[in-house]
């Protein structure tokens, strides 16, 4: 639409006002040919003497195009004359309340019949009355905009489908016997399977690797014949043998458990040059099916054959080129056609097909020298990881190249975590130097690297940082040891050294620091959350940290307690006491509960809770829900237990809560403080062990000591 010039046209004009006392608003229509096209000019003017020259807006509409020009104002829009929504308000008469058909038709009116069959003839549309005229317009207007809307979505589709089969036809065909190779024998590790049924001294073995079947004896005879016999070993589910004809290892596996065949699914990466400088990385899905061959028999079915077959089917295709985003590519089957096609979208809900941590096929790395991607440390990061998605690999390296300094410095965790996407471990993206990118002290790189990125410990360092501190290298070992974060130590050091806060850590722990052992360390960390905690309830109450009676309890744990029920007083009491009424079951049953599941070692104590107020007060000290009504509830009625898991030395302070299942003695949850699982590798195989023993009935050796 020319604007300039339909600006250029004079108006048309208000011949005379209405007499219609209704009446606000008074439209007047012309037809003009603008750049050889005729336009419907609508101007719609104010029903009053002062507004007959300049209209209030100029609405011109053309064949496929429309717009709304404001004297006042010297703008165009694209506004349509009423809007979209249920309301029917003119676009110039602005935010008004909602009206009635009837009034609006009162207030909006045409000058003559001669602009309403001018209205008609140009729109080719109807209205509900000839009243409503700015329908015929709306409807008009409104049809241009699915039109270009869909014309536009036309061409997005075109240009979509031009590029997916441009980079189809750029892509290098793929090498199938390759890759069905690479994995057999990195996924599926050469695998064979023998097949055998047992029938006395003998066995029958189908072997997947030769495809034969053959009769062997696995039993020694008497006889002397049975000494020339052939022998193998007694074929035994799961385990691995030999097969008599062929020599192949294979696993063995009973013929009644096989139904016909059974397989395996594996996925491979291979990357390939994309055009110039790109590259395209490939998702391969291989799957190696089995089979046993059976036949009807006098008595039963009996094997015939064995074989295996590999098969694969391309499923995905990352393309990577310079200033462009990542265009993935999904191979789908369409059910109609029964073909299968290439789209450049993912299919949607549980159909979503994911791209996962797979092997990467080793001419990758061959491929990609002379490309966007060949400084990248790819090949340097797979060989220190068990698996990588080379597609999240590369889009971080896009974003962040510094990835390549950290691979190549060996801060292979670090690198980890950015792979992973926790970008937030980063202080500047734009940093070229390695302490100025992590944000922590110059000095600190070389420790890091020693200890391969590990992220527990560039967070202390980017505390030290952040704190302006400048600590020792066992400080900084130390202190992530117990896990602390900036806000608690920060408030130690209000009243403490560093060295110090560590010294107390470590005394009340009862553990040294530096110990590779999982129990010390979840000691550590559980105590160092105690203690800070403790120092934080004792400024909030108001009292006086400087004293160093209240730095140094005697009994920490005891003293940490003890402020808990301060910080809570009224609250808990209150809460203690209703569900000391509304829960009585859980005393009532302690002993007999007691009998069944107490346990102890050398180190740790089990045994259920003696009463709500118990359970109350362990949610309250471990800050978790234990202390709901949902769980109490559950233990009252005999659904599930809770246990309480303690240090054998310290046998009254809380450290594991456990719920588990009166019926089937199945442990439903445990959690330390704050929902943690503190020495989780070791408490569960604890856990596990206690299982064992409680299932087997050897418990009621250690349940018949008095109540604690």
């Amino acid at each position: 639409m020319k604007k300039k010039a339909i600006e250029k046209i004079p108006f048309l004009g208000l011949g005379k006002i209405s007499r219609k006392k209704k009446a606000r608003y008074v439209g007047v229509t012309a037809v003009r040919t603008v750049g050889n096209e005729e336009h419907l000019f609508l101007e719609v003017y104010r029903n009053d003497k002062e507004s007959k020259d300049v209209p209030v807006v100029r609405v011109v509409l053309a064949e496929k195009d429309f717009g709304s020009y404001y004297p006042e104002r010297g703008e165009w829009t694209r506004e349509k004359v009423k809007k979209d929504s249920d309301g029917n308000n003119l676009i110039w008469e602005g935010q008004e309340e909602h009206e009635t058909w009837k009034q609006q038709e009162e207030k909006n009116i045409l000058q003559s019949t001669e602009d309403l069959e001018r209205i008609k003839k140009f729109c080719k549309s109807s209205a509900y009355s000839w009243e409503s005229w700015w329908e015929y317009l709306y409807k008009h207007e409104k049809d241009i905009v699915i039109t270009a809307r869909r014309e536009k979505k036309r061409r997005e589709y075109l240009r979509r489908r031009e590029a997916l089969q441009d980079r189809i036809e750029n892509t290098k065909e793929l090498p199938e016997e390759k890759i069905l190779n690479r994995a057999n024998a990195v996924c599926f590790h050469n695998g064979h399977y023998l097949y055998y049924k047992i029938k006395g001294s003998w066995a029958q073995i189908a072997c997947s690797a030769c495809g034969g079947v053959t009769d062997a004896r696995w039993k020694e005879g008497e006889s002397f014949e049975s000494m020339f016999q052939r022998r193998i070993e007694k074929p035994r589910e799961g385990y691995y043998g030999t097969c008599p004809l062929c020599g192949a290892r294979g696993r063995y596996k009973c013929k009644g458990k096989v139904k016909g065949k059974h397989s395996r699914t594996a996925h491979l990466f291979l990357g390939q040059r994309y055009k110039e400088s790109g590259m395209v990385f490939r998702y391969v899905q291989v799957e190696k099916t089995w089979i046993l061959g059976l036949v009807c028999g006098e008595k039963e079915t009996e094997m015939y054959n064995a074989c295996e077959e590999l098969s694969g089917v391309e499923i995905a295709r990352a393309y990577f080129e310079p200033g462009k985003k990542t265009q993935i590519d999904f191979q789908k089957y369409d059910p109609y056609t029964e073909k299968d096609f290439w789209d450049d979208c993912n299919l949607y809900g549980m159909q979503n097909i994911s791209i996962d941590e797979s092997p990467i096929m080793p001419e990758t790395y061959d491929e990609m020298k002379g490309t966007m991607f060949q400084y990248s440390a790819m090949k340097e990061y797979d060989g220190k990881v068990k698996e990588m998605n080379p597609i999240k690999y590369l889009n971080v390296y896009k974003e962040i190249p510094q990835l390549e300094m950290l691979v190549k410095m060996g801060l292979i965790r670090v690198a980890q975590e950015l792979v992973s996407g926790n970008v937030e471990i980063v202080e500047d993206k734009h940093a070229r130097r390695l302490d100025e990118f992590l944000g922590i002290r110059k000095e600190r790189v070389k420790q890091l690297i020693k200890k391969h990125g590990d992220i527990r410990l560039l967070e202390t360092m980017q505390i030290e940082k952040g704190m302006g501190e400048n600590w020792t290298e066992e400080q900084i070992e130390h202190l992530t040891e117990t896990g602390l974060d900036m806000e608690r130590v920060e408030t130690a050091q209000r009243y403490m050294t560093l060295q110090k806060l560590l010294n107390r850590i470590e005394k009340y722990a009862g553990c040294q620091y530096g110990v590779v052992c999982s129990s010390s360390e979840a000691r550590i960390r559980h105590t160092a959350t105690i203690y800070t905690d403790y120092l934080y309830m004792r400024i909030n109450l108001g009292y006086d940290l400087s004293n160093t009676v209240y730095q140094q309890p005697r009994d920490l744990e005891a003293a940490h307690a003890s402020m808990v029920a301060e910080s809570n007083k009224e609250e808990a009491d209150k809460r203690i006491k209703e569900v000391e009424m509304r829960y009585p079951g859980i005393r009532e049953s302690y002993r007999k509960l007691r009998m069944k599941y107490f346990y102890e070692d050398e180190n740790y104590i089990i045994r259920p809770a003696a009463s709500a107020e118990e359970i109350v007060m362990e949610g309250r000290i471990l800050h978790h829900c234990v202390g709901g009504d949902r769980y109490l509830g559950k233990h009252n009625r005999g659904v599930t237990y809770i246990l309480m898991l303690r240090f054998k030395e310290k046998p009254q302070i809380p450290y594991i809560t456990v719920e588990i299942s009166a019926k089937d003695n199945k442990i439903l949850q445990w959690y330390g403080e704050k929902d943690r699982k503190p020495d989780a590798g070791n408490m569960q195989k604890w856990l596990d062990s206690y299982l064992m023993k409680l299932k087997s009935g050897s418990l009621a050796e250690t349940a018949g000591s008095e109540v604690a």
